[in-house]
């Protein structure tokens, strides 16, 4: 099924069930949002929080270094990206399952939703986990929609946070972005682990293999999912080097002889949208891999796919987490970020000083991100029409 009728069917299916049972189910409807808050897992992230807050304090004490360093270095992408801002832009809109032309990436619905969940949940428990270690009370709990895409919320009590000391609040604001980072580099860990021992073990290459085509691409209704590329132009593409080297190759407007495993295809190519200066086919691709003889004999060929079904999952728990962690770094309101650059702003100088501050750089990051969207994204979603 297509994922934009997969998000539209679910959208009126869900949304119609919470507005008419919305007293029953204990819902608050907000605008585009629906939230169900508890008091429940209170209980839970007290006993994590109590039980090792040395440590707890701890972490989250390297963890400030460690965001304000990923906030320098987003700051210094941002800001080298000005110079590329309207021929390569750096941010696009990236939703699970949609193929947007001009998008870096390409997100898999179900990968996604499920990679998407862990960093919801583990950020807002971040943020739970320390206001407890630090005395702040918790409110509520809850899970929340943003339209269709699932998530979950910890609601510390806010006046308890202002009242805090400038450490505290630190480490508060700080911890959802290093629990989604500490979440990454563990992912990370299992990725290199299976990558690395497993998936050579277990599989053999073959050639590259079409993982999807962009929609309003050069290649739509032309290449298929699942084709196995053997030649670009004559040029052999039986391993990625060979591949990526004939793709570089590649002119704008130039017709591109495919050879596949299902035959033979031309394609004009165009400007890329998420860069105007490089050509562009509009697939995607991936290593084709196979069985090994030997292990297909002992397992068959179904059992040993599970090994990439999880290099996948943690794969995409690592890119979102850490995307979405790093990204909660820029210093501008309300991310977490900005309220952690207000605070020691605020620590030698005054509100009427910080304030204007933290609005200018908050205006400055929104308006370059806006920009690249709209110039990046918007571009390649005129192709789907």
């Amino acid at each position: 099924m297509n994922a934009l009728w997969f998000y539209a069917i679910a959208f009126v299916l869900i949304w119609t069930t919470a507005l008419l049972f919305r007293d029953k189910l204990k819902i608050e409807v907000h605008g585009p949002l629906l939230m169900r808050k508890t008091q429940k897992m209170r209980g839970f992230i007290d006993k994590i929080a109590q039980r090792h807050q040395k440590f707890w304090r701890w972490t989250m004490n390297i963890g400030i270094f460690v965001a304000f360093f990923f906030m320098g270095l987003m700051v210094y992408f941002l800001i080298t990206s000005l110079q590329s801002l309207f021929v390569a832009p750096q941010a696009s809109l990236i939703i699970p399952g949609v193929d947007l032309p001009g998008s870096p990436i390409f997100v898999p619905l179900g990968y996604g939703i499920l990679a998407l969940v862990t960093v919801l949940f583990v950020h807002e428990f971040g943020h739970g986990i320390l206001a407890r270690v630090e005395g702040v009370s918790i409110k509520s709990i809850g899970l929340l929609l943003l339209a269709i895409l699932p998530g979950a919320f910890v609601e510390p009590d806010e006046d308890e946070i202002k009242k805090s000391k400038s450490s505290s609040k630190l480490r508060i604001y700080a911890a959802g972005s290093i629990f989604n980072l500490m979440l990454a580099a563990l992912s990370l860990l299992i990725v290199i682990g299976i990558s690395s021992f497993i998936i050579p073990a277990t599989f053999q290459t073959d050639g590259i293999q079409i993982s999807s085509v962009v929609p309003g691409s050069p290649a739509t209704d032309i290449l298929k999912e699942g084709m196995v590329v053997e030649s670009i132009n004559g040029v052999s593409t039986d391993n990625l080097t060979n591949y990526q080297s004939a793709l570089s190759n590649l002119k704008i407007g130039q017709v591109v002889v495919i050879g596949t495993d299902q035959g033979t295809f031309n394609i004009k190519t165009a400007k890329n949208p998420n860069n105007s200066t490089k050509a562009y086919i509009g697939i995607r691709s991936t290593i084709n891999r196979e069985v090994k003889e030997n292990v297909a004999k002992t397992y068959g060929n179904q059992i040993p796919w599970v090994w990439m079904y999880l290099l996948e999952i943690f794969n995409w728990i690592y890119m979102l987490n850490f995307l979405v962690g790093t990204f909660n770094l820029l210093p501008m309101k309300p991310l977490d970020g900005g309220l952690m650059l207000e605070e020691v702003l605020r620590y030698k100088l005054s509100d009427r000083i910080v304030k204007p501050i933290i609005n200018s750089v908050s205006t400055f990051i929104i308006l370059i991100i806006a920009i690249s969207i709209i110039w990046g994204t918007g571009r390649g979603l005129l192709l789907l029409f």
